[in-house]
């Protein structure tokens, strides 16, 4: 714990630059990306309206996990949040597994937000080619991110306000065309009613809860945003306080709304699911409109991202995780190696484009969805450990943001991401994620283990494990 309180103090070359307003609308809206408006389709499409029951259950999730980052959080304001934690609560081991598993988070799915904006483009530009566009907006996002980290949070600012004003835009007009006021129809539920509830089985929503899970992926941000934060222990606790409002106001409420108006047959991944519904009922201006409105969101969350990774690798590289020269910074105080590093692995996966056209945007999310969820999970156990040790010397009252309920909320968290990761196995969709989430989360675990013993330690050491065995 002394180690966790020195690395504390001295936080690196990271600037201080984001202010509480910047902290707050990353927390607001840096969950809300194209996973959301164009992930939500494949939901939809799979589950039918039962989806908001799988929204539902991973806002539940979500909401144990920022419990959990906050106590954190506010009691350790570090740059390089759970990553550190890991370490430092749990195992240098873990902690280089969850720390590449979860820039892997970001390298999968900031292709998949460039895809995203590129298939935006295409609506707009049909002669135009999608990889084009998601080149173009990888180079705009890797500018932005070597700059001043206030150029960052001023970008998310006002982005994560268009994101907010589209979404609070969409359930007025849902609920203007539920009600016949708009849209030349009358009041029904056609999802509801026509086609029902549920399109396959319960079985069938939980294998994709991974996928819902994905759309809540950077609320975590504000963790690792902290350190370069001027007011971090006030700002994080007034994000965490709210996020049960944010998920609820920005996520379920428009969800119900789209299931109410559109029929969850015609959705899927080549549009945002929300312009398709507003296009059904004759609303061509506002269908176009909310394209744009996507493409901002791409920008935002892959801007998100890789803000994100680069800041998780800069601190397995303080940590002893990574090569050093990853932690570097230059003289605007941000990490550029770990930027520039992140943003080449981010171009291989956004070629994988070419190998897998048809499938390759749902993958990249499950794939982060995967490595997200083994983020999430090392904070609730971080969390679970760091409360245990405080307590054991009669120190818990002295916290100032405390997880409730403790320490059902935290299992919770841990055991209900556990059970959605299983899931996966069963999804022919999801599968193949899964099968190299894995290893992806295993190899640097023993990465890290062969080169701090190296392999004649540790071949010894199972020599005499099994000398040892009374089997032997």
């Amino acid at each position: 714990m002394h180690d966790l309180e020195r690395t504390i103090a001295s936080d690196g070359d990271l600037r201080r630059d984001l202010k509480s307003r910047h902290l707050q609308l990353i927390a607001l809206g840096g969950i809300i990306g194209s996973g959301y408006f164009l992930g939500t389709g494949e939901v939809l499409s799979t589950v039918g309206p039962a989806a908001i029951l799988a929204y539902v259950f991973g806002g539940a999730i979500v909401i144990s996990v920022m419990f959990c980052l906050g106590e954190l959080t506010v009691a350790m304001p570090v740059a390089g949040s759970f990553v550190t934690y890991s370490r430092h609560l749990i195992s240098p081991t873990w902690a280089s597994g969850v720390g590449w598993s979860y820039w892997l988070t970001w390298v999968s799915y900031v292709p998949a937000e460039m895809l995203a904006a590129g298939i935006i483009m295409e609506t707009f530009f049909p002669g135009t080619d999608k990889m084009w566009w998601s080149l173009w907006f990888g180079g705009i996002i890797a500018t932005v991110n070597l700059l001043y980290v206030r150029a960052f949070g001023e970008i998310e600012f006002w982005l994560s306000i268009v994101k907010i004003a589209a979404i609070v835009l969409f359930s007025v007009l849902a609920v203007a065309i539920l009600f016949g006021i708009v849209g030349g129809g009358s009041a029904k539920l056609p999802a509801l009613r026509e086609e029902g509830f549920l399109a396959k089985d319960y079985w069938a929503l939980l294998s994709m809860m991974v996928l819902v899970l994905v759309n809540f992926q950077g609320a975590e941000i504000i963790g690792l945003a902290a350190g370069e934060s001027e007011n971090p222990s006030r700002s994080v606790a007034v994000a965490i306080r709210n996020v049960t409002w944010r998920i609820i106001g920005l996520y379920l409420l428009p969800l119900m709304a789209l299931v109410c108006i559109f029929p969850w047959r015609e959705a899927g991944v080549t549009q945002s699911v929300f312009a398709a519904a507003l296009q059904h009922h004759g609303l061509h201006w506002a269908a176009g409109l909310f394209s744009f409105v996507v493409l901002t969101a791409a920008v935002s969350c892959s801007n998100s991202g890789l803000y994100g990774c680069s800041r998780a690798l800069q601190a397995l590289a303080r940590e002893g995780l990574a090569p050093a020269w990853l932690g570097r910074t230059n003289r605007f105080g941000v990490p550029q190696n770990a930027a520039l590093f992140s943003v080449a692995a981010c171009l291989m996966a956004l070629a994988l484009q070419v190998v897998d056209p048809a499938n390759i945007f749902v993958k990249l999310l499950a794939m982060s969805g995967f490595s997200g969820a083994v983020a999430w999970i090392s904070i609730c156990w971080c969390q679970f450990r760091y409360r245990r040790e405080i307590a054991g010397r009669g120190e818990a009252h002295t916290l100032s943001f405390k997880a409730p309920f403790f320490p059902y909320v935290t299992l919770f968290g841990i055991w209900a991401q556990i059970g959605c990761l299983a899931l996966m196995a069963f999804s022919a969709t999801l599968r193949e994620p899964l099968l190299f989430g894995i290893p992806a989360l295993l190899i640097p675990m023993l990465w890290y283990r062969i080169s701090r013993h190296g392999w004649a330690e540790i071949g010894g050491r199972l020599l005499r494990r099994g000398r040892s065995d009374p089997a032997h």
